[in-house]
């Protein structure tokens, strides 16, 4: 499916009345995404969980609870990123999306990241992660950035795996204590500059 639109309401609408694949029959509430459409850091999770089936907005339970404070210490806040899902309906029981799904909503996807354009994209989970760094485990690459044209993607771990193994959760503010500075190298007048010092970090 080739999708087309000139701003987000219009996806969102789509997303909400979408058929394209069988999670539309066991939905509640699809969920497109929420946050400022002007973000320069956009978050991709798997998908939807029992909460957000609930209420059509993404990581709203305990997962979320856990992104809120990550984004709390580096001074963020939700208003000030854009979040999202690679799949925008709940699997049944929260089982992995599978790749029909995932593919389902890919025009989605793309069309959200053309129109906020951020300069970073952090994928939260292997299932979006995957979508970057086909063939890598998550454990192997979790904070480390890769340039794809004029946007830095950056693997993490899920919030809700911190739920399940507490030792994730220094993990996760330690990859997203780094976050802060990809955005201001990435925003950087100077594009050689900014080259440079991701090449110094092995980044590219």
């Amino acid at each position: 499916m080739v999708f087309e639109s000139d701003n987000l309401e219009v996806v969102d609408k789509k997303i909400r009345t979408c058929e394209l694949c069988t999670l539309a029959n066991t939905r509640k509430h699809a969920v497109p995404g929420s946050g400022n459409i002007d973000a320069n850091i956009m978050f991709i999770g798997e998908g939807p969980g029992k909460n957000e089936d609930e209420n059509g907005l993404p990581f709203v339970g305990a997962a979320g609870k856990f992104l809120d404070e990550l984004l709390q210490g580096i001074d963020l806040r939700r208003e000030d990123v854009y979040i999202t899902n690679i799949v925008k309906c709940r699997p049944p029981q929260n089982r992995d999306p599978n790749p029909g799904e995932i593919a389902s909503c890919n025009a989605y996807l793309e069309r959200q990241i053309d129109l906020i354009n951020p300069s970073v994209i952090v994928t939260l989970g292997r299932f979006s992660m995957a979508r970057w760094f086909p063939g890598t485990r998550i454990s192997d690459i979790h904070g480390v950035p890769k340039r794809f044209g004029s946007r830095v993607v950056v693997p993490m771990f899920h919030p809700a795996a911190a739920l399940y193994n507490p030792n994730k959760r220094p993990v996760l503010h330690e990859d997203f204590s780094r976050l802060p500075g990809f955005i201001t190298e990435m925003n950087s007048e100077d594009d050689h500059e900014a080259q440079t010092v991701f090449e110094q970090l092995d980044l590219l």
